[in-house]
């Protein structure tokens, strides 16, 4: 799964990377704690130009009637994200790129105790979470939502977790986002072996509330 990530490219850089529009109401970065119901940025298409824009993260499908009447729903899996109610017409008609730089995952000790890892690209690319949004309105309320897709994990992440994010090539935004036509089902597998590199975390990070660029930093023995 991915429960939390970082972010620390500046807007203009991602809005350059992902040929995209910023608005203007985007979160603030960088951000080394990215938690679920927090905003994030998103990267959409309507065919003719991407857009960077702000969502909340944290998929409300259409029927929830408050913001807590059912699971809050900040991963989709890949493997069923075309049949679920919640999440089939979004895997069709709304998909969205996350940008990344990294992620946490944890595994635990035989205590129980959360041990949290850092995660990101070997060669210090940006990652791009493959993601689906729908928008949610009860009234005057109205939220833009969205959820991460993962996939199993491949053998060297499998050592920390069973699932991992699906991450897309730059050649592979435009399928993604439906500009070039249909085949996006293709993409939803797992990262080569080589692509992560990983290393324990202090343990603060388990708290949300938790900030600073030292939450990457390796743990000290």
């Amino acid at each position: 799964m991915c429960g939390r990530f970082v972010l620390t490219l500046p807007d203009d850089e991602m809005a350059r990377l992902f040929g995209a529009a910023p608005a203007n109401d985007l979160p603030p970065v960088p951000n080394f704690n990215i938690c679920p119901t927090n905003r994030v940025h998103a990267v959409v298409s309507d065919g003719a130009q991407r857009r960077l824009t702000a969502m909340r993260w944290g998929f409300l499908p259409h029927w929830y009637k408050t913001l807590t009447d059912g699971p809050l729903l900040i991963n989709a899996r890949a493997e069923t994200i075309a049949e679920k109610p919640a999440f089939r017409a979004a895997c069709r008609e709304r998909r969205c790129i996350l940008p990344a730089t990294g992620f946490y995952e944890w595994t635990k000790d035989d205590a129980g105790n959360r041990l949290p890892w850092y995660i990101r690209p070997a060669d210090g690319a940006p990652i791009a979470f493959a993601a689906v949004w729908q928008l949610w309105e009860r009234g005057e309320e109205r939220l833009v939502t969205c959820a991460i897709v993962t996939t199993g994990a491949n053998d060297a992440m499998s050592a920390i977790h069973h699932r991992m994010p699906v991450t897309l090539a730059p050649d592979d935004y435009a399928l993604w986002l439906g500009e070039d036509g249909k085949g996006a089902a293709t993409l939803m597998s797992s990262a080569p072996e080589d692509r992560f590199v990983f290393h324990r975390v202090d343990a603060k990070v388990n708290s949300n509330r938790a900030h600073g660029a030292d939450l990457i930093q390796p743990l000290v023995a």
